[in-house]
């Protein structure tokens, strides 16, 4: 078990008109967070997937490259025309796109960052959402992989000098998903053509058992499939989504949520209960459960095992957006984008569900690498107005806002979860937490700060007194009074109790008159 005191430190990536920069994660031990690295001009930053190295770039099509354990910049690419840029999940290599001007030139580079040369360069002729990044990697990157005309090239993602070690042939291929934790595995997606269905199927990444699929799964009116492993490689989830929905209950089209195993023991559809399409699914850290929310409005949410089987209902309302914690202990379900921002905690081991809250006009949402803090974060380009960041305890209390005149990026820094400590240690220390809240600057108004102390019995959002609320949002907050064992007046606003009080009082006086 690790211990919390040698934890790492938790960082926060905000980048705006001016460039980026980094924070000091929760807690804060003024209420606010301290500037890790001042602002830092560029037009993107984007960390590799383990958290080790930060992608940046700057203008004049320079890649700048930075150690996250010493912040300092450890490589400078310089290349122009360039399109698109990725890191490798341990940060070893970056990959780049360039604009080329002849098929004969290598537009696609694979650079050593170590080094600074490049080990594999390829041509491309465009670049897509499913083909880019051209090569693929497993988390650990022993294994690396490239879709090709009809084949699927693979590398040894240590050594590229050995070239294609192997090829798999398979006639159409329009996807590739390689597994992650372990990289035995890869996912290969086929359209639709001449009558023939599109299909997925899943194949071993060892030279000697490519021959046939392990597991194959076919269906018609398929435009696009989102494929989803789980950790362990042993579980693919397949979002089979087409444009028309021929039952005409949805506007944006059909989506369809299947499941293989690498095993081929189960294959076919996840039985969701109620009609309408996938809004979002999300594999535990455990690789043993999935969350789906999906169904028309009000949608429904469930927890199923990797057999399928249902294993907690989180019940119906505006949401989704499903996100699980690091640790796999809660599990956060919301309704962003142009949903009213409803939000809810559950603590998935006990069962139970924590808190009510509301996030509005949220565009991004993640958990800390820790598992405590959940961020919300309203950006441009999809929001003009009101850009700011939210940050909330595991038990759904506001525990830090922020607002922006812009902001164009707000998330953590990737650390793996075993490097903390359980959640039932960490939770300790909510006592000790405090409540900021930054009023909006740069809108003519004062900036001030509000610190009030929380403890995970409070209610979950404290808004301003006077702030309109609908009146399913009063009964919620009534509801939420009591269930955490709190008077009810507590919940009301000063009109509210006003008017309670004379309902009351004409209540007595109509009782009075009658027994008289």
């Amino acid at each position: 078990m690790a211990d919390t005191n040698c934890s790492p430190s938790i960082d926060i990536l905000v980048r705006g008109p001016e460039g980026f920069s980094l924070w000091n994660g929760p807690p804060f031990s003024n209420g606010q967070p301290s500037i890790k690295v001042e602002t830092v001009a560029c037009s993107n930053a984007k960390y590799c997937e383990d958290g080790s190295r930060l992608m940046v770039t700057k203008s004049g099509s320079t890649v700048s490259i930075y150690d996250c354990r010493t912040t300092k910049e450890i490589r400078t690419f310089e290349m122009p025309n360039i399109l698109a840029a990725a890191l490798s999940p341990r940060g070893t290599y970056l990959q780049t796109f360039q604009k080329a001007s002849t098929p004969q030139e290598k537009n696609v580079v694979l650079w050593s960052i170590e080094t600074g040369d490049p080990v594999y360069q390829q041509f491309q002729k465009n670049m897509t959402k499913t083909t880019w990044p051209s090569i693929r990697f497993s988390s650990d990157e022993s294994v690396a992989c490239r879709m090709s005309t009809n084949e699927i090239q693979f590398f040894n993602g240590c050594d590229f000098s050995k070239g294609i070690t192997n090829r798999l042939r398979v006639p159409g291929v329009a996807a590739v998903e390689l597994s992650k934790e372990p990289g035995s595995h890869v996912a290969v997606y086929v359209p639709e053509s001449k009558g023939v269905p599109a299909s997925v199927q899943i194949y071993s990444c060892a030279k000697d058992s490519q021959s046939q699929p392990l597991a194959r799964r076919s269906f018609f009116r398929c435009s696009s499939v989102q494929l989803s492993w789980n950790s362990g490689s042993t579980g693919l989830l397949i979002l089979v989504q087409s444009d028309v929905d021929k039952t005409n209950q949805s506007y944006y089209g059909e989506s369809k949520l299947n499941y293989l195993t690498t095993d081929g023991i189960h294959e076919g559809l996840v039985p969701l209960r109620k009609e309408g399409p996938v809004h979002d699914v999300q594999w535990s850290c455990t690789g043993s459960e999935f969350a789906v929310v999906y169904g028309v409005m009000p949608s429904k949410a469930t927890v199923f095992d990797k057999k399928c089987n249902p294993l907690l209902e989180l019940g119906t309302g505006p949401y989704n957006t499903i996100r699980w914690n690091p640790k796999g202990r809660f599990l956060c379900l919301a309704g962003f984008g142009n949903l009213p921002g409803h939000m809810v905690f559950w603590d998935y081991s006990e069962k139970k569900q924590l808190a009510t809250t509301k996030a509005e006009w949220s565009v991004t949402s993640e958990w800390s690498p820790d598992g405590r803090y959940f961020m919300t974060a309203t950006t441009a380009p999809r929001l003009q107005i009101d850009n700011g960041i939210k940050i909330f305890l595991y038990n759904g209390s506001l525990y830090f806002k922020k607002m922006f005149e812009k902001l164009y990026q707000a998330e953590w820094r990737p650390v793996s979860a075993d490097r903390f400590g359980e959640i039932a240690e960490l939770v300790k220390s909510v006592d000790s937490l405090k409540v900021i809240e930054t009023k909006p600057q740069g809108q003519g108004s004062k900036s001030s700060q509000a610190t009030t102390k929380t403890t995970s019995s409070n209610p979950p959002a404290q808004k301003a007194a006077g702030a309109y609320r609908p009146p399913h949002a009063k009964q919620a907050a009534l509801a939420q009074a009591e269930l955490f064992g709190e008077s009810q007046s507590e919940g009301l606003s000063k009109n509210a109790l006003r008017n309670k009080k004379k309902r009351e009082k004409q209540r007595e006086k109509k009782a009075s008159d009658g027994g008289s």
